[in-house]
């Protein structure tokens, strides 16, 4: 038991006990952390923003356990890719399928029902869409595929085949993409 007047007396003491429990609660997974957001909520505020801005949407749906995932995110941060697609889009992320890592809490509710809707199948990540101003699709990373049963879902484009689908996509989400823009993508993505 700790005698309450040792805190009054001792400042120093009061001090690191309120440190240590702020690096306690930032330490332990979820402990003062919020829910994600619900899907629909993420999505009507990227909805207003790319009416303002005049942009696309580039809705991404992925996982923390995800390698697929990361290598997509490390992609579009490079320095010459992230200035190009936020010229066209607001990127929006969205959590799901989280059961497959052990971290349920850390999906947005909702998103699982959403990627149906975007043509997709839960759980095959990442999982991208290119929806207009008002959130309707224009085109997913599902390709056509020739025999039936096949997902078609790109992910991370790496295959020649799954480049020349991103690069469609691009062309559709993106109209006035420039060729310049258009050859920086499509070699960063054949580098990878």
């Amino acid at each position: 038991m700790v005698n309450a007047a040792l805190f009054r007396y001792h400042p120093a003491l009061r001090s690191s006990v309120i440190a240590l429990v702020a690096v306690l609660l930032l330490a332990v997974p979820g402990a003062g952390a919020g829910k994600p957001p619900r899907a629909d909520a993420v999505l009507a505020e990227a909805r207003a923003q790319a009416e303002q801005q005049h942009k696309n949407i580039f809705l991404i749906f992925g996982a923390s356990w995800c390698s697929a995932c990361h290598d997509l995110e490390a992609f579009l941060d490079q320095p010459q890719i992230q200035p190009v697609i936020a010229k066209y889009f607001v990127v929006v992320r969205l959590t799901t399928a989280e059961e497959f890592g052990g971290n349920p809490k850390l999906n947005n509710p909702g998103a699982d029902k959403l990627i149906p809707k975007m043509g997709g199948v839960w759980g095959s990540l990442p999982f991208f869409a290119f929806l207009d101003a008002k959130g309707d699709l224009i085109i997913n990373s599902r390709r056509p595929m020739k025999k039936k049963g096949e997902d078609g879902n790109i992910g991370f484009p790496t295959q020649p085949q799954e480049i020349d689908w991103f690069m469609n996509m691009l062309r559709r989400g993106a109209p006035s993409l420039s060729a310049d823009e258009a050859r920086t993508i499509e070699a960063s993505l054949q580098n990878q």
